[in-house]
């Protein structure tokens, strides 16, 4: 099983991510927790995201695609994965969406709105 999460801050995207990933054996990809780790090792991605990170800047998006990609292309997510906070941006999408044609894969997109606004404005 492989799942995206899409929604703003604060919507719970997190919380059911840990939900579905102790439930179906899954492994929740994190782009937060991506970044964080490939900053503590170092490694050559790590270092050029701290760069923009020091800066207080976004990281671009092709440095977060290329750090997407080198995860869904790992043993960790090749079976299953929750994907959390990506694709952020148009550029992100259609980037996944390469990715996934590559991959063998079609998504499809779901939503409970009502939900969705109950949630994140109070309503």
């Amino acid at each position: 099983m492989r799942v995206i999460l899409f929604g703003p801050p604060g919507v719970g995207k997190g919380t059911q991510a840990k939900l579905l990933t102790e439930e179906f054996d899954s492994v929740h990809i994190s782009t937060g927790d991506l970044l964080r780790e490939a900053v503590k090792n170092q490694t050559p991605l790590g270092v050029k995201i701290r760069s923009f990170m020091d800066l207080g800047n976004l990281v671009p998006d092709e440095v977060m695609i290329g750090l997407i990609e080198q995860t869904l292309d790992s043993d960790r997510a090749r079976r299953s994965f929750i994907l959390d906070g990506f694709p952020r941006t148009v550029a992100q999408a259609k980037a996944l969406d390469e990715m996934f044609i590559r991959m063998g894969l079609r998504w499809m997109a779901s939503s409970v709105s009502e939900w969705i606004m109950r949630r994140s404005c109070g309503v």
